[in-house]
């Protein structure tokens, strides 16, 4: 029986309507590394290579309560005929959400839910770089937030004007 200090079953539901966000699971969708100018381009090199990286986030929903959320990092180091590698992951999870807001589930899935991931994928990344046979790229800790608000910023300038 619960009593009117916060003790017995009513602790339960409240941890119950608590939001939460689970990873249910994670995995590679694609990887691809080229390193297509071995063993020329493992040698000493006459300046450091321009290294650039592009970062993409979607997400679907596939369950009243699951998004599957990816986090698409293509990259590459050097250019034309000195490029040293250049890399391409889809890496993803699937999250079950409970007791979220709807006008906050789109920031967490987009924001939360890709900042979860980023360390996994930035792994997967640095080791296959050192498997390459160069040192391992570590990718810089990415603003997903900062990610967010500029996509919503683009899609708003590109969005057509209401009719009058």
């Amino acid at each position: 029986m619960a009593d009117g200090n916060g003790n017995g079953n009513g602790d339960a539901s409240q941890a119950d309507a608590a939001p939460s966000i689970n990873a249910m699971v994670q995995y590679t969708k694609d990887f691809s590394f080229e390193n297509p100018n071995a063993p020329r381009s493992l040698g000493p090199q006459d300046k450091p290579p321009n290294i650039s990286i592009q970062v993409n986030v979607n997400a679907r929903q596939v369950a009243e309560a699951d998004f599957e959320v990816n986090i698409l990092l293509e990259g590459s180091a050097g250019e034309g005929a000195a490029l040293l590698f250049k890399f391409e992951l889809d890496y993803a999870g699937l999250f079950r959400l409970r007791n979220i807001a709807a006008n906050d589930m789109h920031p967490v899935v987009m924001i939360e839910c890709p900042r979860l991931l980023f360390p996994f994928a930035r792994q997967i990344i640095a080791e296959a770089v050192r498997d390459g046979g160069f040192p391992p790229l570590y990718i810089d800790p990415i603003d997903f937030a900062a990610l967010y608000r500029k996509r919503l910023s683009d899609a708003a300038a590109t969005a057509p004007a209401p009719a009058s």
